[in-house]
């Protein structure tokens, strides 16, 4: 049976990224999001759930999160479900989490220092992988840009 292992979120984070470099150099960042659920319940009143999830970027995503991203600010995260699994040190209990691990992401708002523009446009798109842009989305800009795609209608 094929497996198939996706996951696409949009929320705001929780708290600033924590960038951590391994000992061969390579970046690793923890997020926190938040993903908020709206809707009505039968009486008509509004309903609203937050669902926290924790998100690791690695890399040059991780880097780039770093840099550009704050507390509060939106993003899009597009990855795959991992469960860690460990032992309490202290109770000996079996535990686990899942969380996601990054393979793409999309700044939501703009590159200013304003946060919480939840409706902005596409900032940019990052990804690990060389591959073309999907139909409609911007060529990446030359000079180093680490992947970044810039719209060409973007005024600055």
């Amino acid at each position: 049976m094929p497996n198939y292992n996706k996951v696409i979120l949009m929320g705001n984070l929780t708290r600033d990224p924590e960038v951590r470099y391994t000992s061969s150099g390579t970046a690793i960042a923890k997020l926190g999001m938040a993903i908020n659920r709206h809707w009505r319940n039968q009486d008509g009143q509004q309903q609203e759930e937050t669902t926290f999830v924790d998100v690791d970027a690695f890399g040059r995503q991780a880097e780039t999160i770093g840099q550009y991203l704050k507390k509060g600010r939106p993003i899009m995260v597009e990855g795959r479900l991992k469960l860690d699994q460990w032992e309490d040190k202290q109770t000996g209990q079996k535990r686990s989490k899942m969380g996601v691990t990054l393979e793409n992401f999309q700044f939501l708002d703009s590159r200013g220092e304003g946060g919480g523009n939840a409706g902005g446009g596409s900032g940019g798109n990052f990804s690990d992988g060389g591959a073309a842009p999907a139909a409609g989305g911007a060529a990446p800009a030359a000079g180093g840009g680490g992947g970044f795609a810039e719209d060409d209608d973007v005024p600055f």
